[in-house]
């Protein structure tokens, strides 16, 4: 088989304007980074104003919990997704572009879901921390693992993901729980102050998404829609089951398993030249998964918590 991320080269206007239709590009590049770089700063940024550091100490008493919950996210999904992908018959790009999005494990907006349907405060934030580190090992190797699979050429350096991960989601994070812990006072007065302009900043986020890319999600079919969908609910089931038996942990689990990362997705892409085809369907995955889990967090907040956090 060719190699689907093989350097792309447009030969004239017209393999130019279908890239440009299959990516979308209604609202400006340029806009939508700041955007998105904000809302990701400000979310993680407010999450941890609210961590309390202590309450990490129940993490490290639950360490086979821990290492279910990476398991789930870090090996469990690709498998299933893999799975999924070859089931449907999926074309090459649209396999890749589904694969790219299992592999790429924590997505910032991840743990504020997890944590607005009742996931654990204490496990939650661990969680998100560990897989956004363990990420910078776990997507070379099932990158090369892929490459055997598909004969491909596909590499990711360490270092860039390593400074994304830090960048967008480690830095803020680790900057709001050191304000909780010298300035506890000042940390609960900031954060009913930011955790505004973050929602806000995440449904202007979410409006400019759809604007932008939502032709990616029409265009991209029924098949491929439905398989994306399959694997966000086999996640959050893989999650749910692997969560343990407090419905806090569950639904911490479950949301981190199925709302992958389209940053760390597109990185790859874009570092390897990968054609439209599998960047469109990373934008797809996006959108769909997004929907795809709102039943789950819907029924998560509506079911009563009978076991009591520590």
């Amino acid at each position: 088989d060719a190699n689907p991320c093989r350097p792309t080269r447009f030969r004239g206007p017209a393999s130019f304007d279908r890239a440009a239709m299959t990516l979308g590009g209604t609202v400006p590049e340029a806009l939508m980074t700041v955007v998105a770089a904000a809302t990701v700063f400000s979310v993680m940024f407010v999450i941890g104003l609210g961590i309390v550091p202590r309450e990490f100490r129940w993490v490290w008493q639950h360490s086979g919990l821990v290492a279910k919950g990476l398991f789930s996210v870090l090996i469990a999904v690709p498998a299933l997704a893999l799975v999924v992908a070859r089931a449907f018959d999926l074309a090459r790009p649209v396999e890749i572009g589904i694969l790219l999005m299992a592999i790429s494990p924590g997505a910032p907006v991840a743990l504020r879901r997890s944590i607005g349907a009742g996931g654990h405060h204490a496990f939650a934030p661990a969680l998100q921390i560990l897989v956004a580190v363990l990420a910078v090992v776990s997507m070379p190797v099932w990158i090369a693992l892929l490459n055997e699979v598909y004969a491909g050429h596909a590499t990711i350096d360490p270092t860039q993901l390593a400074r994304q991960v830090f960048t967008a989601q480690l830095l803020p994070l680790g900057l709001g729980i050191l304000i909780r812990y010298r300035r506890p006072t000042a940390a609960a007065w900031l954060e009913s102050k930011l955790a505004r302009i973050a929602t806000g900043l995440l449904l202007l986020l979410a409006v400019l998404a759809i604007i932008d890319i939502g032709q990616v999600v029409v265009n991209a079919g029924p098949r491929i829609v439905l398989a994306i969908a399959t694997v966000t609910a086999l996640a959050l089931a893989a999650g749910h089951l692997l969560g343990g038996p407090d419905p806090a942990t569950r639904t911490a689990v479950a949301i981190s398993s199925a709302i992958r990362n389209p940053g760390l997705a597109l990185l790859v892409a874009t570092l390897n030249a990968a054609p439209p085809e599998i960047t469109a369907t990373v934008l797809a995955y996006l959108i769909v998964s997004a929907v795809a889990v709102i039943p789950y967090v819907a029924w998560r907040r509506r079911r009563p918590d009978p076991v009591e956090r520590e």
